[in-house]
């Protein structure tokens, strides 16, 4: 293979105007998505200076996807999803302009910004389905790879841009300035998906209400493969989720020193980004399974690895191959997803994956529970430990993972 075809495969962009289109409206909004979540944090503090409060800002995301997900997946299955799409995007840029409003009167209490927080975070259970099509219906079946590691990509970018921009931001125009540039950002989403054309599901629709949220988990609990792929995503998210520790971590074993805390934070996403841009050579490969279940396993192996580390040099190094490796297990269980689904269940099936959002706020709380009673080098030891025991159960049981189907080259 040539070193051109080990960075990221660009066809995608060369040879579909739409998916340009849909790329950069989803960037856009990725990047807003990332300074209205610092300035809500940064907004929550202010007004209590409660830890408490400031936790309830995650609950306040999670909880819409766990209530919401499941019963959008059907519903996505049921209809048009370029107009719900639009329509979710068009709520979560009114929640926008809802927050700059309350941001810039100062009228609204705590409880206000949460639920207008929530409301935003149900359009997103929604939006995030009906979105979950838009790269298998408008790509060939052997660029969807690319356009899903073209979107991981951006996203990763954004997510050390965003936090950062969003602090300047703040600073410079306060809050409501900021939350306005979220409304606008959705803006450009909305943009970028309207010129799809009807997406209605191919093949049988959805039944209605509890019935296709039933044919959904019947479909997983009868593919072996995409279940396994959403079973590896909860080993890696809910076993061992490291967020939460790295302060504890930077305590006991480097100091607290809040630079080093820093680098910890953007380690994960910088290995993100370049495996991400380097992914030319999995898409190619074909091999969606194996590399998740690698990538899972690096994952929990290096996070265990980091956990004995005194160096802090060597801790970043460890921080920045599991990100590395947790980004192409990302790339390789959506492209497993999104080509081995029926489009009539892709909704419901990528609901599935919304629904699993919640999980590394599970894994934090674990984390926090097991490092209380312990320490936070055994929490992130034994959360690492079990995350690669989890994905050897997947790999033993799921044969079909480890083998694969190659993706089949363009002419």
């Amino acid at each position: 293979m040539s070193v051109s075809r080990a960075f990221i495969d660009v066809r995608p962009l060369r040879t579909s105007p739409v998916f340009r289109r849909l790329l950069i409206g989803r960037t856009v909004s990725v990047l807003g998505s990332f300074m209205t979540m610092v300035t809500v944090m940064y907004q929550v503090w202010e007004m209590t200076h409660s830890a408490a409060w400031s936790g309830a800002v995650g609950l306040a995301q999670a909880v819409p996807l766990v209530c919401f997900g499941l019963f959008a997946g059907a519903w996505v299955d049921r209809g048009d999803r370029r107009r719900i799409y639009l329509a979710a995007t068009v709520g979560q840029a009114v929640c926008s302009l809802l927050l700059a409003l309350q941001a810039f009167t100062g009228h609204v209490p705590v409880a206000g910004v949460l639920a207008l927080v929530a409301a935003q975070s149900a359009c997103a259970a929604v939006g995030g389905p009906a979105a979950g099509v838009f790269v298998p219906r408008v790509l060939p079946k052997e660029q969807v790879a690319s356009g899903l590691a073209l979107y991981q990509v951006t996203a990763q970018s954004m997510m050390l841009i965003g936090p950062a921009l969003g602090g300047l931001m703040l600073g410079w125009f306060g809050l409501g300035v900021c939350y306005l540039l979220d409304a606008l950002s959705f803006l450009v989403a909305f943009h970028g998906a309207f010129g799809l054309p009807a997406l209605p599901p191919e093949g049988e629709p959805s039944r209605a209400g509890l019935h296709g949220v039933v044919d959904g988990l019947r479909f997983l609990a009868g593919h072996r493969v995409v279940r396994g792929a959403l079973v590896t995503d909860l080993a890696v998210t809910v076993l061992s989720m490291p967020a939460s520790l790295f302060p504890l971590i930077n305590e006991e074993r480097f100091g607290g020193d809040p630079r080093t805390l820093g680098l910890f934070m953007s380690a994960v996403a910088i290995g993100g980004v370049a495996a991400s841009a380097l992914s030319g050579t999995v898409t190619h490969l074909g091999r969606p399974g194996l590399v998740m279940l690698c990538g899972a396993g690096v994952w929990g192996a290096a996070l265990a690895a980091f956990g004995l580390m005194r160096s802090p040099w060597a801790g970043l190094g460890l921080l920045v191959v599991a990100g590395a490796a947790d980004a192409l297990s990302v790339l390789s269980r959506t492209t497993i997803v999104q080509t081995r689904t029926p489009d009539a269940l892709l909704g419901r099936v990528t609901a599935e994956q919304i629904v699993g959002q919640a999980g590394p706020h599970l894994g934090n709380m674990r984390a926090g529970l097991v490092a209380g009673a312990t320490s936070g080098a055994t929490a992130l030891v034994t959360g690492g430990l079990l995350c690669l025991l989890a994905v050897v159960w997947v790999a033993a049981g799921t044969p079909q993972l480890r083998a694969g189907v190659p993706v089949p080259e363009s002419p």
